[in-house]
């Protein structure tokens, strides 16, 4: 009886040796066979998962999405007690990718990031990750600016933008090293505060209405 293969686990695995491949050489030197040779199959192993190298790299810049937001669903659900606004700022702090056991995982991202700037289906994914991670920022700040002021809300979607857009620029910065760890959640943890200060900032009374009365 012919055995069974595990496909999805194959693929899987073919996507850590490429994400390994690329931290240490980056996309351009990730080969069909050295991603055979690093996963432990062959090369026609390789070519049944996927059809062409983009179609691997796409699963791979997928899969590596997926593991970012599990672990952000996962801080999120971790505990349930917490107010709306620490979750935002774990799920920021998650995403960024700033502590040291994600190092690998950053500048694997930052490879895919690279190479989808002139690679338009990684730009695709790229995009829809993107879209995952900022209606989940903009669902939390809309509960937590509902709970400060619902009568003054902030645009969600505006400050989701910006806070995915300062996180991921983080990512960048202190794996270059233009900023330590800790002074990059400095900067996240400004910008939260701030965020929560006009949050809670109460409405300025209105302006008493103009008289319109003829004069005499």
């Amino acid at each position: 009886m012919p055995r069974q293969v595990d496909h999805a686990g194959r693929r899987r695995i073919i996507a850590e040796a490429v994400c390994h491949l690329a931290d240490a050489r980056g996309l351009e030197g990730v080969t069909l066979r050295d991603v055979a040779a690093s996963a432990q199959v062959s090369m026609g192993a390789v070519q049944r998962c996927f059809r062409t190298k983009e179609e691997m790299l796409v699963f791979a810049l997928e899969y590596i999405g997926e593991r970012i937001s599990d672990r952000m669903r996962a801080r999120l659900v971790k505990s349930p007690a917490q107010s709306a606004g620490t979750a935002l700022g774990h799920a920021a702090t998650e995403i960024s990718l700033l502590s040291e056991e994600h190092r690998a995982e950053a500048r694997v991202w930052l490879a895919f990031v690279a190479q989808a700037a002139v690679n338009k289906a990684l730009a695709e994914t790229l995009k829809a990750n993107y879209t995952v991670l900022q209606d989940a920022f903009t669902r939390l700040i809309s509960e937590a600016d509902g709970n400060a002021h619902p009568a003054l809300p902030l645009d969600a979607q505006h400050e989701a933008r910006t806070l995915l857009a300062l996180a991921d620029g983080l990512t960048a910065h202190v794996l270059i090293g233009h900023l330590t760890p800790q002074a990059a959640q400095d900067v996240l943890h400004a910008h939260l505060s701030s965020l929560w200060e006009r949050s809670a900032r109460p409405p300025h009374p209105t302006s008493a209405a103009p008289s319109h009365r003829s004069p005499v």
